[in-house]
């Protein structure tokens, strides 16, 4: 994308830098951006308390009703609770998803003579890895899902200039609300608007500006209320349900997003950074393996998740979040990426060879 302005190096000091004046990198080289990875742990842990109650379904039912990644129906039970989760958080992930195929085709461009064709296979890597955890652990599984979307919606995009990507992405995002409708039919539209911040450089100066996501996050909240109350009055199955529902979810999870960007020019940094940064490193081998131990703490607890209380959620997904973290720190401590990140990059580059 020789035309287009790419996104700035972002400059790295402090805790940022991996030794004295060096630059903490990607596994391909490219300065890491620490905030994505403070939005990638912070979306993760929210996925996981949406997904506790349908990944415990499976051993108990045979369906499991509820739709992928925080997309869960709403009930009374879980009302509290799920309207700071129910899609609030994978909104965020699919974001960063289209983020990250960007920066990826960004540094594949100056190393491989066929990029796309590097990114088809990484694409065709996630659709093998979601298929086996949907067939054999959970059917809500979400990667199936983000690599065809890539494939038919991401991978196409990047031949098309810039502003119609951005133009496609609002779309997208539109007009799945206006035909009622949440969830899913979301993904393609947040994929292509992830893309379209990255070709634009907006990731690469997420880092420096207060004025923006400061002003973005009030407008955000402003309607988010109104949005959020009109999804609590209305029953689901009801004319509108699902646009409120998406809405709400939208607009909450800009206002997370942006209220992390400010915190992260605070004082508090250093905390966010170390208590989401591994996770959202590690975000492929941690998403993973929440399902096997959501299963097995849900053998534990014994009873239908049905009748589990918020607190009995939480503490499930506490359960899993801290040995997550503690291996992902101590993992990071010594490797680059966490083993199955490894495994997808060496999957994804192949034979592929770098230029001199």
């Amino acid at each position: 994308m020789p035309h287009e302005t790419l996104p700035p190096t972002p400059e790295t000091t402090g805790p940022e830098a991996t030794g004295p004046g060096r630059l903490a990198t990607t596994s391909s080289g490219r300065p890491r951006v620490a905030a994505l990875d403070v939005l990638r742990g912070f979306a993760l842990c929210g996925i996981l308390l949406a997904n506790v109650k349908p990944i415990a379904h499976m051993l108990h039912t045979a369906q499991v009703d509820q739709a992928v990644v925080g997309v869960a129906g709403q009930d009374d039970s879980w009302l509290g609770l799920g309207l700071f989760v129910d899609q609030r958080f994978f909104p965020i992930f699919s974001l960063l998803f289209g983020v990250g195929f960007s920066l990826l085709l960004d540094s594949a461009t100056g190393r491989v003579p066929r990029p796309r064709v590097l990114l088809l296979r990484r694409l065709l890597v996630l659709l093998a890895v979601g298929l086996a955890h949907m067939f054999l652990l959970w059917r809500g599984d979400i990667l199936t899902i983000y690599a065809v979307v890539g494939l038919v919606v991401l991978l196409p995009s990047t031949w098309l200039p810039r502003r119609a990507v951005a133009v496609l992405a609002a779309v997208l995002v539109v007009t799945p609300l206006v035909l009622d409708s949440n969830g899913v039919p979301l993904v393609p539209g947040l994929f292509l608007l992830g893309s379209a911040l990255t070709r634009y450089g907006v990731v690469g100066r997420m880092e420096h500006s207060v004025r923006v996501p400061a002003v973005l996050g009030l407008l955000f909240a402003a309607g988010a209320v109104p949005a959020v109350w009109l999804q609590v009055g209305t029953e689901a199955g009801e004319p509108y349900f699902n646009t409120w529902f998406g809405l709400a979810g939208l607009l909450m999870a800009g206002v997370y997003v942006c209220v992390l960007l400010l915190l992260l020019r605070t004082p508090l940094r250093p905390v966010l950074r170390g208590v989401f940064a591994p996770l959202g490193r590690m975000a492929l081998t941690n998403y993973l393996s929440a399902t096997l131990l959501v299963l097995l703490a849900a053998r534990l607890v014994g009873s239908p998740p049905d009748g589990w209380s918020s607190a009995t959620v939480l503490l499930i997904a506490g359960a899993v979040l801290v040995p997550q973290w503690l291996v992902s720190t101590l993992w990071l401590r010594r490797h680059r990426q966490g083993p199955l990140e490894w495994l997808w990059r060496q999957a994804t580059w192949g034979p592929a060879r770098t230029r001199r």
